[in-house]
């Protein structure tokens, strides 16, 4: 199989992607794997204080050949996501290719979260989704652009984890309305599908991986295997998120998949007894 070929079917020359959450762990590893296929990458974090961070893809998108930027934006607010795309717009871009990748965590027993702990993860993990759909899709939708949106749900949203209550409770509706926009966007050739990831290590979920929970997890994750000092780890590494990002953000590859959660979670949802 020639390069000619898999750049045929998964390139993404002359197109270009926004990530929201682009500074985190996992979101680098998207903006990356979006850089490498050819696309211009828009890393957005949350702040100009998210710069360093943001930078830093950048650099690594650039050393790797590709083209990249940082711009910083808060997801739920409106007025920011749309000034990303007058961004764009000044810059003769579009977006059309929009990964939904910001999200934050809590480890609060459910009896104990408090009202504001609720509303912040809610706020941050669905409404910032819901917004940057209605914003970017309907830029899209005027523009006659086909596109591909790519919302980060989480293994938590399809089956019951202790300790991140609320968390799992905005997963699960990422899912279902990311189900819910492919059959409204369709339409107007915009692909909208999402990415539910197994276990792997970043900020927002240190505070619950606990060695007790990191032995339950290799337990149930049949392909623990050696990484670093760890001789059967049960975490992914954020490069193995690569291949489900462009199947779902190319055009041809993934042009016939929609309202699709793909799970990358080393079997975890396969396992029973």
């Amino acid at each position: 199989m020639s390069a000619a070929y898999l750049q045929n079917l998964f390139g993404l020359d002359g197109q270009t992607a926004v990530v929201i959450g682009g500074t985190g762990v996992l979101g680098g590893a998207f903006c990356e794997a979006l850089g490498g296929a050819g696309a211009h990458v828009v890393v957005v974090g949350r702040t100009l204080k998210a710069g360093d961070d943001g930078k830093s893809v950048v650099d690594r998108i650039a050393d790797a050949g590709g083209s990249a930027e940082f711009l910083a934006a808060d997801s739920t607010s409106k007025d920011d996501l749309e000034a990303i795309v007058a961004h764009l717009k000044a810059n003769n871009r579009q977006c059309n290719v929009l990964v939904n990748g910001a999200g934050v965590n809590s480890a609060t027993p459910f009896l104990d979260i408090p009202e504001d702990e609720w509303e912040w993860i809610l706020n941050v993990n669905l409404r910032g989704v819901r917004l940057a759909c209605q914003v970017f899709a309907k830029d899209m939708i005027d523009r006659g652009t086909k596109g591909s949106i790519i919302n980060i749900a989480s293994l938590s949203g399809m089956t019951a984890l202790s300790r991140v209550f609320t968390y799992s409770a905005t997963k699960a509706a990422v899912i279902n309305l990311t189900q819910n926009l492919a059959r409204e966007f369709a339409q107007y050739s915009i692909r909208v599908n999402a990415l539910s990831p197994g276990f792997f290590p970043a900020e927002q979920n240190k505070k619950v991986l606990t060695p007790d929970r990191v032995e339950s997890i290799r337990k149930h994750t049949p392909t623990s295997r050696k990484q670093g000092d760890d001789p059967r780890s049960p975490f992914g590494t954020p490069d193995e998120l690569a291949g489900a990002i462009l199947l779902m953000a190319s055009s041809k590859a993934g042009s016939f998949v929609t309202g699709e959660n793909i799970v990358v979670d080393g079997g975890f949802t396969a396992m029973t007894i």
